[in-house]
């Protein structure tokens, strides 16, 4: 999806790194306890030293919510992870982006014209009321009320087993978007195989399927993926071995399922920080997951050896669009009384998107 991020002034361009500390800084000072800074732990070094609570989507929407003093909310992450802010929180709480192209290319993956076409094609082949939709938090409010308007749920990629085992209760389908892996793995740790899979994809006619396809099928994966979890390959964990035979490999979900059951742990972004720091000193990890959290935990745990999975080293690049111009921006618009890249989400969206969101919660 294109999203329109009109160019900083010339002050934020061209400030010389303690100056855009400064700005940050006393903008901060000024608004006090009306802000508070959101960071994901994939976001760049300079921007999340600046953040009052770091963690995953789901944590950091949780902690907005939570947070009834600050009515201005900035969310150094990407466009979904705001929307999620702005359906959870206060209708006098605001959501700030800072530079409105940070987007997630996963949760581009689906759209939800694509989603309601996919919909139409099911209910033409088979009883739709069977089909139990459970999108990943890695998408847009208007997936999150589309599952909401129809029996679904959200997940989270530490959650997702117990959302498809609830599924489950409710029907004998499931359509899972936009990530197929962390569908798939998550099918496959709950004893399912390759025949109980289908991939959907939206660009071809019916998912580029046969109607005996859907109706065979268990689980109808979506066909999206996350561009940083895609390049962890097989032959990097052989590689990481055949290096040092001790080393332990942690890895995400959203990878692929050949990576994943080669790896010696499995788990959300939060898992994966906990791993870390348990892991006794003198301990080695390679971790498949975004570069920049990556180097974090290395340099918070110096007595253990963490590294990238990946030689070549991938950044998740729509996150690395958050800078500190875009944040002393943004913040100081807020400041002036003119603030920029407010992220809204309507009533009805808002209404059917906390109904899915529910859901989930209410799984135990």
């Amino acid at each position: 999806m294109v999203r329109l991020q009109a160019p900083l002034p010339d002050r934020y361009t061209t400030a010389e790194p303690g100056a855009l500390e400064a700005m940050i800084r006393d903008a901060k000072a000024t608004l006090g306890e009306r802000l508070v800074i959101l960071g994901h732990h994939y976001q760049r070094d300079e921007v999340i030293r600046w953040a009052d609570s770091i963690g995953d989507s789901f944590k950091l929407a949780q902690f907005a919510a939570e947070n009834h003093s600050a009515d201005a909310i900035v969310f150094c992450g990407v466009h979904f992870m705001a929307e999620s802010a702005d359906v959870l929180t206060a209708p006098d709480q605001h959501v700030y982006l800072p530079d409105l192209n940070a987007g997630c290319s996963m949760a581009d993956m689906a759209n939800i014209e694509q989603v309601e076409d996919a919909w139409d094609d099911l209910a033409s082949a088979i009883d739709v009321e069977q089909v139990v939709p459970i999108t990943y938090m890695n998408s847009s409010a208007a997936l999150k009320a589309f599952v909401g308007r129809h029996g679904g749920a959200v997940c989270t990629s530490s959650n997702a087993r117990a959302v498809l085992e609830w599924a489950f209760t409710k029907g004998d389908k499931v359509l899972f978007f936009p990530d197929q892996h962390l569908g798939r793995n998550t099918a496959r740790s709950m004893g399912f195989g390759l025949d109980d899979e289908r991939v959907w994809n939206p660009h071809k006619d019916f998912g580029g399927l046969e109607e005996r396809d859907v109706k065979a099928a268990t689980f109808l994966l979506w066909k999206g993926h996350c561009s940083v979890h895609q390049r962890f390959r097989p032959e990097h964990i052989a590689a990481a071995r055949l290096e040092n035979p001790a080393v332990e490999i942690v890895v995400h979900p959203e990878c692929s399922n050949d990576v994943v059951s080669l790896a010696d742990k499995v788990g959300s972004t939060e898992r994966i920080l906990e791993w870390a720091a348990a892991a006794p000193d003198g301990s080695s990890m390679a971790i498949g997951t975004e570069i920049h959290m990556v180097q974090r935990l290395a340099k918070a745990y110096p007595s253990k050896i963490i590294t990238s999975l990946d030689p070549l080293i991938c950044p998740c690049s729509t996150m690395f669009r958050i800078d500190e111009p875009h944040l002393a921006w943004t913040l100081e618009s807020i400041v002036a009384g003119a603030p920029v890249n407010r992220i809204v989400v309507d009533d009805d969206t808002i209404e059917w998107a906390r109904v899915a969101l529910q859901r989930m919660l209410d799984i135990h």
